[in-house]
């Protein structure tokens, strides 16, 4: 995807030192483009839980690279149950997403089963880079499966598709394509006349700031919304189809995202309007069955409902939304039950919001 016609990453490398690992700071966005250094674990660690980077699968890879430059800093003779320490530290900085435990732990693995080798740091770094090109991958390969329902949609109604997304699911969230823009940017490569519906997303306005950031930088036409027309939208047969991220879905299909979401999925329901639900297999949790109990949900700082930022003077600036004594409670996600899911979309293909057809698209995880 494009900033300004030229190509980014979410990610990368920094290409006069390999010690430094550079990030798109999502903080400053739609506002000013700069970018975040990280150079040990403690750095990635802040990105992660300071949202300079956001979305579950951009989290990961972070994370990944976080380890890579653990391994980098750690010599001395307990490195060992140090890298282990690190891995555990940091999983603790966000606990919804699912990515960030399962790019963390592959990385641990790998780092302790070549441990004497003497190229470890660059077997480390190709590691990485392998899961960075896998949740590109997986990222194009959604889009070519959502692909297939807009297209249904536009050749029913030949004109417009209008799209509903909430937070941000796009290519700021991943590495590239994202995971529910994926389709809305091959349509609109393809030529058919899409229109995308963007939330919001209090309180840090993911929707506002970021997806229709980037939406703009490709071309695609929106319009940023308030979080609660959604419903009046749907009810006026002015949304076709709701696609959304996800940040864990568990193996029943279950499916946690940005607060709100649960919201949108009554509403579509209410209205039969199809909600679609786009992640990749690395967001999968195998191991729950029951999301509404078993997921954990974020609770982040109150002062991000009780002010809000915005652009003035040339500053990015904070102002207070809310009464000084009065309380505020910040959950970061909720919970959309299956039966509210008409489908999933992830690399391997379009499936049901249940076990079964679940296992049928991974059934190496039968076993579990």
């Amino acid at each position: 995807m494009k900033i300004q016609e030229k190509h980014y990453h979410t990610i990368w490398i920094d290409e006069d030192d390999p010690t430094i690992v550079q990030v798109i700071d999502q903080r400053k966005l739609p506002f000013v483009f700069e970018t975040f250094a990280m150079y040990s674990a403690d750095d990635a660690f802040f990105a992660i839980k300071e949202m300079v980077v956001r979305g579950a699968p951009l989290i990961g890879v972070t994370a990944a690279y976080g380890m890579y430059l653990a391994t980098r800093h750690l010599k001395n003779e307990n490195w060992e149950e140090d890298l282990t320490q690190v891995a555990k530290y940091l999983k603790s900085s966000r606990p919804t997403a699912v990515n960030l435990a399962f790019a963390v732990d592959e990385m641990l693995v790998f780092i302790l089963a070549h441990k004497e080798d003497k190229e470890l740091e660059a077997k480390v770094l190709a590691k990485v880079g392998e899961l960075k090109k896998q949740e590109i991958d997986f990222g194009d390969q959604i889009g070519e499966h959502g692909l297939e329902i807009i297209e249904a949609i536009y050749k029913k109604k030949r004109t417009t598709v209008n799209v509903l997304t909430h937070c941000n699911a796009g290519w700021l969230a991943c590495i590239d394509w994202g995971t529910a823009t994926a389709p809305i940017y091959k349509a609109h490569l393809k030529g058919i006349p899409v229109h995308v519906w963007v939330d919001e997303t209090r309180p840090r306005n993911q929707g506002a700031r970021l997806t229709a950031y980037e939406l703009g930088e490709q071309g695609v036409p929106h319009t940023v919304i308030p979080d609660n027309a959604g419903g009046h939208l749907m009810q006026h047969a002015l949304v076709d189809v709701v696609i959304v991220g996800s940040d864990r879905t568990t193996v029943t299909g279950d499916v946690a995202n940005k607060i709100g979401t649960y919201l949108k999925a009554l509403a579509a329901h209410d209205n039969n309007v199809p909600f679609y639900v786009a992640l990749p297999s690395s967001t999968f949790d195998w191991e729950m069955n029951d999301g509404v109990k078993e997921i954990p949900i974020e609770q982040r700082d109150g002062n991000e409902v009780a002010a809000i930022e915005g652009w003035h003077d040339d500053q990015i600036k904070k102002v207070r939304l809310v009464p000084e004594k009065s309380m505020v409670a910040n959950y970061g996600f909720d919970v959309t039950p299956a039966r509210l899911v008409s489908g999933l979309i992830s690399e391997r293909g379009i499936c049901k919001a249940n076990k079964e057809s679940i296992l049928k698209l991974y059934p190496e995880k039968n076993n579990r």
